[in-house]
């Protein structure tokens, strides 16, 4: 990443974690998720780094389609926030879930490794 722009490195960060969600990997949402992270979900409840985990882990969150529109990336220093909308197409607790949805997740860069420390997300469409 060494060679890359911040914002082109946030890119690849963002590509990275949308394909983990849907390929529920949790190596790799491991690697990209910041240990204290706090995350608002679109139902409104605050989640953890662990909660989000177990959830892929579980099955109980399972992504069959997910497309990312109208990003805009702002950074400073070592921190870079996205504001983000994605193409949802998902299965929460036995729910269905199909819409569009408006995120936003903060990065901070950790020892060369970039890492989402916070975030929240709610349905537009």
């Amino acid at each position: 990443m060494r060679n890359m722009t911040q914002d082109e490195q946030i890119i690849e960060c963002e590509i990275r974690l949308l394909e983990a969600m849907k390929a529920g990997n949790i190596k790799v949402l491991d690697e990209l998720l910041y240990d204290d992270l706090i995350f608002n979900i679109p139902t409104g409840h605050t989640i953890t780094k662990s909660m989000d985990i177990e959830n892929y882990q579980s099955g109980i969150m399972t992504v069959s389609e997910i497309v990312a529109t109208d990003q805009i990336i702002k950074s400073i220093n070592n921190i870079s926030t996205v504001a983000v909308t994605l193409h949802l197409k998902a299965k929460y607790a036995d729910q269905i879930v199909d819409g569009k949805f408006r995120y936003l997740r903060v990065w901070k860069l950790f020892d060369n490794s970039w890492k989402v420390v916070a975030g929240s997300g709610f349905q537009i469409q």
